[in-house]
């Protein structure tokens, strides 16, 4: 397994100077159709394709100065790519959204008429794939996911695009997935999915993870309101390092719909515990506050909210981030990733020649 210059050259444009990806995620399109309609008073289809490209243009304008890469999706989000500032990378969503709902288990299904090849010919630097996983879910479905990310790795492989899989734990069970007895389940999930999209066959090049516990219910958070723990702050730290040892690939947290004041608390334990993260990709957490602003009082003034409260945002997180680790750390630098085994290990250039 090799990663290749091509490779290299989009990882490279994807993070910023010092390594590290500090990537918004604006690739939402069912939920934040919804989002939008529910402040317009409106059903979601009357929210139209124009103005979901506006808003994420806008998102796109005022924040790439900011990150160093952008997620969008190609439904809606090719326009707002060339409001990009210009250093920004971007990645591209290939899943549609949601998951088939006519059948158990989240099974995903990818934008019909979209391919990777397509993703370079737009201008992009990446393949993002979301999938919902529970290592808990019948070893029937967990077959099709797994078939299902080993396809779109071959084709990351041939085109020499970097593909990053994102995967959302759930509740195969239908529990409740934000109260405390899921908390309690949810560093074994998120390991467990770690544990295996990490495998080489898979060909991902940079892991998209969840924070393995949830920060609401960590004794003493700052975010924890209801006094209710599934976790110390000992046995959170040790869920993070647990995590983290089990991953071989470069990782980076996803925010998951939180507030923007609880993905910083996380990712400050993160720091403090030594987690060789190696940046964010945060979306709703740094401009979700501002979907209220648009639907009420339109473009302008979202604008304005995103020049002042979503820029303060996406600063106080790339603050967070000086505790982050270049993606190339988990190789041992840029000089050594040239060629991995097919244990996914990096081949040094000694054992090459």
């Amino acid at each position: 397994m090799k990663i290749t210059p091509g490779k290299l050259q989009r990882m490279n444009r994807l993070a910023g100077a010092n390594g590290v990806i500090a990537a918004a995620a604006m690739d939402q399109r069912g939920s934040l159709q919804k989002s939008i309609a529910k402040e317009r008073g409106v059903a979601p289809d009357a929210v139209s394709p124009e103005m979901m490209a506006e808003f994420k243009t806008a998102v796109t304008r005022v924040l790439t100065p900011h990150a160093s890469a952008i997620l969008l999706d190609p439904e809606f989000g090719l326009e707002a790519m060339k409001a990009r500032a210009p250093k920004a990378g971007v990645l591209l969503a290939y899943e549609q959204t949601g998951y088939d709902q006519t059948q158990p288990g989240r099974i995903p299904s990818l934008i019909p008429y979209w391919t990777a090849k397509k993703t370079i010919a737009a201008g992009a630097d990446a393949v993002k794939l979301l999938l919902y996983y529970s290592p808990f879910e019948p070893k029937s479905v967990r077959e099709i996911k797994h078939a299902f990310v080993s396809r779109i790795g071959v084709e990351c492989e041939h085109y020499e695009i970097p593909f990053f899989l994102e995967f959302v734990g759930y509740d195969p069970a239908g529990g409740d997935e934000s109260g405390v007895e899921y908390a309690r389940k949810k560093p074994e999930i998120v390991n467990g999915s770690v544990e295996e999209f990490t495998k080489p066959e898979y060909c991902v090049d940079v892991l998209k993870i969840e924070i393995p516990v949830n920060m609401q219910y960590v004794e003493g958070a700052r975010c924890n309101k209801s006094g209710q723990a599934a976790y110390s702050r000992k046995e959170a730290t040790a869920h993070y390092l647990r995590t983290a040892e089990v991953a071989k690939k470069p990782f980076i947290y996803l925010s998951a719909g939180v507030s923007d004041a609880q993905f910083r608390e996380s990712l400050e334990l993160a720091v403090e515990a030594g987690v060789n993260f190696a940046g964010v990709l945060c979306g709703r957490a740094t401009w979700k506050d501002g979907i209220p602003v648009y639907g009420k009082q339109g473009l302008q003034a979202f604008e304005a909210w995103l020049l002042d409260r979503g820029v303060k945002n996406i600063q106080a997180l790339n603050e967070v981030l000086k505790g982050a680790k270049p993606w190339y750390a988990k190789y041992g630098g840029l000089s050594q990733i040239q060629e991995v085994d097919k244990a996914g290990n990096p081949v040094a250039a000694a054992a090459r020649a």
